[in-house]
């Protein structure tokens, strides 16, 4: 097959990523954007960019009539899905076909036979590839699915049987959750993926996540590009990725590689998948799920190989055969990637929206860092908040642990919380840098956000007087009509407030970097940002948070369920809300027992950060 025009159907830092392979093979690039991306760096990157709609995913990048109505504005004749949104979609693929476009990924039909994990389970059983013992059948009802668990035997694995990314998964250990969980999980997979069908799967404590990269072409080849290790999750969702696995030897590589190919050749596959599998302790794995795309975490492998992924794509669909037999394939040092997120790691991992002020991203030996961001950009509510993922390769692993770290303090983002600093606290912990680190990890081990010290109250109160202060002669500064005296700053972090006496020499050392935002300044605090508000002309608080009965919304999202109703008695922490944002659902509780006394919101509706959903009377 030719092709000369490729669209990218996806947004931020996998579009950028994939354009630049594709420019640097001559192909001619096209973007697609939404409302909220128009200003994104991936648009302005590409040959050509069209508008598909506004912000709301329905409505953009999950319209297929709108893609291919970009597809034939702009003259390509194929089109690349990244990862998310339509890449896993058999209609989508199919309906490129029916248009006479090249369909940068595997067979419709072969996406099909894995994009439902109940179906995938039971082929992967008949093709004799080894699968964790579960729960896989037809009869859906609430009553089956608590039976099936605990024939099963807890804990056990709720699971999305359309879909991935953490959507629609719950883990249960106790019998009391176990109907909430299956009824939590199917609302969830039904408004991430259109399927409520759930799968269940014994939940195998203290494992490894390890996955298998493998690419098939169009003659019959079919090989792996060795293993990648996701152990460090939250949510069910990668923090960390590496490559190759602390925990696989070469044999245990071969026999990983050998079922990952055969599930691959099984289902005449064609181009880059990942079969991903679960890796108890005594070195036993277990299918989980394939995933056919391209992975977030691909940058691991094409460091340690050599290789890049989305060329080998480009050229599969165009029918060559693979570049390399599978004993050609050889691996050099280890890599390391992390996902730098706008989210708050030291509060339940909560997701964050906001202006990226300032974005310095961090370069040197050994460093990639991929992303789609610029100064000025917003983490809206409608995407996943991914800021960029960080990687590092060295020689060692410990080469590598030590590139990421530098890379992560050097560089530079300012506006909403991010985990930056948390990531910096993981990869030091003792266990991680043993290589020992399973998905039990970030459950066992407690990360509390660090303490604002005095010492950072006055640096934020230093900074925001010296900017102020800059606008009048040095001899004005802090003048008085009697003697110069010290300048009252009042500032918050949150619901904390204090006021620092400020004079005109209170810096001490380096300047960190920081941003003034409005009455905000935004300040990086060796690598943990803390966003510090003026309150020094604003009347003080009369209540502290949560105290006055209203619960606020936590951020940008939409409601998905209301629990109460005026007039309802509710308890501490009852869920009220269900609100939905950056596709994972958050149970919002009530602070205090009490009385409903109004709902200000309903159902489907969207609903901006600190607005006010329900109102509580004692």
């Amino acid at each position: 097959m030719t092709f000369g025009k490729i669209l990218v159907a996806n947004r931020g830092e996998i579009a950028w990523r994939v354009m630049r392979t594709a420019k640097a093979m001559g192909y001619r690039t096209v973007a697609v954007y939404s409302d909220a991306d128009k200003d994104a760096p991936h648009v302005a990157f590409a040959d050509e960019a069209l508008r598909i709609g506004p912000p709301l995913v329905g409505e953009s990048y999950l319209s297929i009539d709108r893609i291919l109505e970009a597809a034939h504005a702009s003259g390509a004749d194929a089109i690349h899905p990244g990862y998310g949104f339509l890449s896993e979609n058999e209609a989508f693929a199919t309906a490129c076909e029916k248009a006479g476009l090249v369909f940068i990924g595997p067979p419709p039909a072969a996406i099909a036979a894995m994009g439902n994990k109940a179906a995938a389970k039971r082929r992967m059983i008949d093709a004799g590839v080894p699968c964790v013992p579960g729960y896989q059948g037809t009869d859906q009802s609430d009553a089956n699915l608590e039976k099936e668990a605990r024939k099963i035997g807890l804990p056990v694995m709720v699971k999305a049987a359309a879909g991935g990314g953490g959507r629609g998964m719950r883990l249960v250990e106790r019998n009391g959750d176990l109907l909430e969980a299956i009824r939590t999980a199917r609302t969830e997979a039904q408004s991430a993926f259109g399927s409520g069908e759930l799968i269940l799967e014994k939940a195998v404590v203290a494992a490894r996540h390890v996955e298998i990269q493998v690419f098939a072409d169009a003659h019959g080849n079919a090989i792996h590009l060795g293993e990648r290790d996701c152990s460090v999750q939250r949510r069910h969702q990668k923090v960390v990725e590496e490559a190759p696995s602390p925990a696989v030897d070469p044999g245990l590589r071969t026999r990983m590689g050998a079922a990952a190919v055969a599930a691959a050749r099984t289902i005449g596959y064609r181009g880059a998948g990942t079969v991903e599998f679960l890796l108890a302790g005594d070195g036993a794995f277990y299918f989980l799920e394939m995933n056919t795309r391209l992975q977030v975490e691909h940058p691991v492998t094409e460091a340690i190989t050599g290789l890049d992924l989305v060329e080998w794509q480009l050229r599969v669909a165009r029918g060559e055969a693979l570049p390399l037999a599978q004993e050609q394939v050889s691996f050099k040092g280890h890599a390391i990637e992390v996902r730098l997120y706008a989210e708050d790691a030291y509060a339940g991992f909560l997701p964050q929206t906001g202006r990226i002020n300032v974005w310095r991203p961090a370069s040197g030996r050994g460093v990639r860092i991929d992303h789609g961001m610029k100064d000025g950009l917003a983490i809206s509510p409608f995407y996943d908040p991914m800021i960029a993922k960080v990687i590092a390769h060295g020689a060692t692993r410990e080469e590598a642990r030590l590139r990421l770290v530098k890379a992560l303090r050097d560089t530079i983002v300012l506006g909403p919380t991010t985990n930056r600093h948390f990531l910096i606290r993981l990869l030091e912990h003792p266990e991680f840098a043993a290589g020992q680190a399973t998905t039990a990890f970030l459950g066992k081990h407690t990360f509390a956000a660090p303490e604002i010290a005095d010492h950072h109250w006055k640096l934020a109160a230093s900074l925001l007087w010296r900017q102020s202060a800059a606008r009048y002669p040095a001899s004005l500064r802090g003048w008085r009509n009697s003697n110069p005296q010290a300048t009252p700053i009042r500032l918050a972090v949150g619901a904390t407030e204090r006021v620092i006496e400020i004079g005109a020499a209170d810096i001490d050392g380096e300047t960190p970097p920081f941003h003034i935002d409005g009455h905000d300044i935004v300040v990086d605090l060796d690598a943990f940002t803390v966003r510090f508000t003026d309150k020094t002309y604003a009347p003080p608080a009369t209540a502290t948070a949560g105290s006055d009965g209203k619960l606020r919304a936590p951020m940008d999202g939409r409601i998905v369920a209301v629990k109460v109703a005026p007039g309802e008695k509710v308890a501490r922490g009852q869920t009220v809300i269900v609100l939905e944002a950056m596709k994972i659902q958050h149970q919002l509780k009530a602070a205090l027992d009490g009385e409903v006394e109004s709902v200000a919101v309903q159902e489907g509706q969207q609903v901006a950060n600190r607005t006010v959903l329900v109102t509580m009377k004692t």
